[in-house]
């Protein structure tokens, strides 16, 4: 194979370990920055308002970024997002060094890197399509990679973390923090591609902001399937939450059980949907994914509410678990080649923000409204509840999109432009 059709891997590479290191950061800073909180001020009230003061920042920003990713570049944004995240962590605990961090310094920082990440995150979702051009794979090989990575990344990045806040402390560990953000700049600088507009390629008339984010809008909106599929993910999400923060840790208690339990039927969950997502890479775009994402989530979310409601025994939840990770695996590589076929190009930036920040909306409502549904009607009527909304919401695309095609070009690996790797000539479109 001559040098100008092979497939050109580096991106894709660089871009699993950027995604690796990311959540690796994350999750650091996730543990380090509420503890250091909560010890430094002994008050739950303030740990809350510092979670608050990053996730509100990060939803918005994620609405709002989306016009600039499109105009900027993702790969630019991306890059100067991290970078600057890089500097906004690290003086955190520079100024604790100093003695010069109080707490409404604090929530500015926190609220700072919270809105860096929005546009940030955004824009890494938003370079699948060409990394998948680069590469010369199907999109769904490169989201189902992604996944992989994440939910492996999950496993050892909370054990890291603890180990790492043990042995340096939580405020040291933002040190690294800070660098895992500089080191995802640097290879996505360096490695992962720039668009380039083909020549075939119409130009589109841009408007004000308000005009660009009003198309990201409207494109998202009158989209039969992709919308629906948007407030879906949202419903789920918020239901996800409400398990991880209320639900299960409730029905560990009750049953006499300890966190390392917890942990248990987390790890089973997490170990299935991390291998299958790693076979959903290799033959997501050969499987029907109406009928994959109709399997996926009827064995992904409704089985454990209704496990949990029935106080069965904790083999049972962790064997359900297991199985809800099989579905979970083959979930994102149809989401990501539905996005990959349906937005157009040029605004695939802006329609991939809104789409995230309606995703994550009712993520810090989650724990609120479990925990409110058990105070009113107690706990096995509120998992009932939860796992009827789980069906629906995730049966509606099925009712509400049923003549819409779930795949639009079967062989297709992305937008059909060119892409100039680093360092490297054009890599023309298969």
């Amino acid at each position: 194979m001559s040098t100008a059709t092979a497939p050109y891997r580096a991106p894709l590479i660089a871009y699993l370990i950027a995604n690796v290191v990311s959540i690796c950061g994350t999750r650091v800073s996730a543990i380090a920055i509420p503890w250091f909180v909560l010890i430094s001020t002994g008050s739950p009230v303030k740990t809350g308002l510092v979670a608050l003061a990053e996730m509100a920042p990060l939803v918005i920003a994620k609405v709002i970024g989306g016009p600039w990713i499109d105009r900027v570049g993702a790969r630019r944004v991306s890059v100067l997002a991290d970078t600057a995240s890089t500097g906004v962590v690290a003086l955190i605990p520079l100024l604790h060094v100093l003695h010069l961090l109080s707490f409404p310094v604090l929530l500015a920082l926190v609220a700072v890197a919270g809105a860096l990440r929005g546009p940030g995150d955004a824009a890494k979702g938003t370079m699948i399509p060409q990394i998948a051009i680069a590469a010369k794979v199907p999109t769904e090989r490169v989201t189902g990679l992604a996944s992989t990575t994440e939910r492996l990344a999950g496993f050892i990045a909370y054990a890291i973390a603890g180990g790492l806040i043990t042995l340096v402390g939580e405020v040291n560990a933002l040190w690294v923090d800070a660098a895992s953000f500089g080191i995802c700049a640097a290879l996505v600088a360096r490695w992962l591609p720039r668009p380039q507009r083909s020549a075939n390629e119409p130009i589109v008339a841009e408007g004000s902001y308000g005009q660009r984010l009003a198309d990201g809008w409207r494109c998202l909106r009158r989209d039969k399937l992709i919308m629906p599929l948007v407030m879906m993910v949202g419903v789920t999400n918020l239901l996800d939450a409400a398990v991880g923060a209320v639900f299960l840790p409730v029905w560990i208690k009750d049953h006499g059980l300890g966190p390392g339990h917890t942990s248990l039927v987390l790890t089973a969950f997490g170990v299935t949907a991390t291998l299958f997502a790693l076979l959903a890479s290799a033959i997501g775009h050969r499987i029907p994914r109406k009928t994959v994402f109709i399997v996926a989530f009827l064995i992904a979310g409704p089985p454990r509410y209704i496990v949990m409601a029935a106080d069965a025994p904790l083999w049972t939840l962790v064997a359900v678990s297991a199985l809800g990770g099989i579905g979970a695996g083959f979930i994102n590589p149809v989401l990501g080649g539905l996005y990959v076929e349906r937005v157009p190009p040029h605004l695939f930036g802006r329609v991939q923000s809104l789409s995230s920040a309606v995703a994550w909306a009712g993520v810090p409502l989650g724990g609120l409204a479990a925990g409110a549904a058990i105070a009113v009607a107690g706990m096995a009527p509120a998992l009932l509840v939860a796992g009827a909304v789980y069906f629906a919401a995730t049966m509606s695309p099925v009712l509400f999109a049923r003549n819409e095609q779930w795949k639009v070009t079967p062989d297709r690996t992305g937008p059909q432009e060119t892409v100039v790797p680093p360092d490297r000539a054009a890599v023309p479109v298969a």
